[in-house]
């Protein structure tokens, strides 16, 4: 990359629009301070330039691995920087070399050639990850390219290399750990993904390969669509959501207490004025923190949504007077003690729910008529008027009784009811999903990531 790259104007404006396509928030005057950085480094360094891009248009240290993913698409690395491919790179899977790339590739993690390993993710996605009838491939995939490579079980091998380098020098060999060598592992893994991206693009498009093949950050991702490495992930950002959240809901709060202009009093004392309202009279209320209570859904996939809620509720729990949670399968139980027990063990917690409440009765499908009906009777108490209720589910009750009037019920005891649905609208009431009759009795509203959550629980509650 020793030149501008044609079109580099519309290259950094397609980076700044697709990094705001994931939600993250650049301004005019970042992406102008963006165009100046560049006219500063130049192009000679690409590394250079991704830094100083990085530096101009990032706010957040979570949000790097994004921009260096869509970076890549529209700065990708030049033919002389990826190097020249061997003949039948490109052919198929059943024509190329697979043990002898998997040998040059264990020689270059043992080396840490990052050049060499850059190259052999380029052989590797074109000899292993075409797919598609077309001259050449119709796509790519890194999937498939790491599923036939299978870099993880070269660690033995890398190991191998490691000691004979050492030379019976145990303080190298001690240095460069099993830890170490799985994440230079990982970071080929990354480059397989990167080049086949960039095969990608170059058929189908930068702006639509960003916006749809790149992960977007952490609070962004999909609750029914996330991994065990994703909620992992994302349980790490409870605590800043937390934080942020708590000092939204305090400005509020603030604010609530200076209280309105009360009209009558204000219009009495302006007579002494010619009624002219020198001195608005304020209606001072004494604000009181809510009383909240969840009652979560923690079957299936909606259980990964309901975990992290639980998480942030218990680290936003001084914000409320009282703090209640719920967890339901077809059975109801209150684990408001195995929430407060879990903040040192988040990852724990879906488990320990599991195990120690009871939440199932003959069958482990999840029975919404069941549980609102049991919640209403044997918990009635936990509602009253100034509770915030939260119910967290998709609403699909397997095809069994919705029990509208038990939802009705507390729904009519508490101060409000608010209903976060991991689905997004255009799945309500398909299949054996009955929301809408539900929206029709509570405020319904779509919950598909962290951000929304965090959106919808520092409006919704009430101060």
């Amino acid at each position: 990359m020793t030149t501008a790259p044609a079109g580099a104007t519309l290259r950094l404006t397609g980076l700044v629009q697709a990094l705001r396509a994931h939600g993250l928030s650049i301004g005019t005057g970042e992406s102008v301070d963006a165009g100046l950085a560049l006219e500063a480094v130049g192009f000679t360094d690409r590394e250079r330039v991704r830094e100083a891009l990085a530096a101009t248009l990032l706010h957040k240290e979570g949000q790097r691995p994004l921009f260096d993913r869509v970076f890549d698409l529209y700065f990708p690395l030049t033919a002389d920087d990826r190097g020249t491919e061997p003949s039948g790179a490109d052919a198929g899977a059943g024509e190329f070399d697979t043990a002898a790339l998997r040998e040059r590739l264990a020689a270059a993690l043992a080396a840490d050639d990052r050049s060499a390993l850059t190259r052999l993710a380029g052989e590797a996605v074109g000899g292993l990850g075409g797919y598609g009838s077309a001259p050449g491939s119709d796509g790519w995939s890194s999937y498939q390219t790491l599923a036939r490579l299978r870099p993880e079980t070269l660690l033995a091998r890398v190991r191998a290399r490691l000691l004979d380098a050492a030379s019976g020098g145990p303080e190298f060999a001690d240095r460069l750990t099993d830890d170490e060598i799985r994440r230079r592992i990982e970071a080929f893994r990354e480059r397989v993904r990167t080049e086949a991206r960039r095969r990608v693009a170059e058929r189908q498009g930068r702006d639509r390969v960003a916006r749809r093949a790149v992960a977007g950050t952490p609070d962004s991702v999909d609750f029914l669509l996330a991994g065990r490495a994703q909620l992992d992930e994302l349980r790490t950002t409870v605590r800043p959501l937390a934080r942020k959240l708590a000092t939204r809901l305090a400005a509020r709060r603030r604010r609530a207490a200076r209280g309105r202009i009360d009209l009558r009093r204000t219009l009495r004392g302006s007579l002494s004025t010619g009624g002219v309202p020198m001195r608005p009279v304020l209606r001072r209320r004494r604000p009181v923190r809510p009383e909240l209570v969840l009652l979560c859904d923690v079957s299936g996939s909606v259980a990964g949504f309901a975990n992290f809620t639980m998480l942030l509720v218990q680290a936003l729990h001084d914000q409320f007077s009282r703090v209640r949670v719920f967890a339901f399968v077809n059975r109801v139980d209150e684990v408001t003690d195995l929430i407060a027990r879990g903040a040192a063990d988040p990852a724990g917690l879906a488990a320990r729910i599991l195990d120690q409440a009871e939440l199932t009765g003959w069958h482990g499908q999840s029975d919404y008529g069941t549980a609102l009906g049991e919640f209403a009777e044997r918990y009635a108490d936990a509602v009253g008027p100034r509770t915030v209720v939260f119910v967290l589910g998709d609403a699909r009750t397997n095809m069994s009784d919705p029990n509208l009037p038990a939802l009705k019920a507390i729904a009519d005891r508490a101060r409000r009811v608010h209903w976060l649905n991991p689905e997004q609208p255009a799945l309500w009431s398909t299949g054996d999903s009955v929301a809408l009759a539900y929206a029709e009795l509570v405020d319904m509203r779509p919950c598909r990531n962290a951000r929304q959550l965090g959106e919808l629980i520092g409006r919704l509650l009430p101060v």
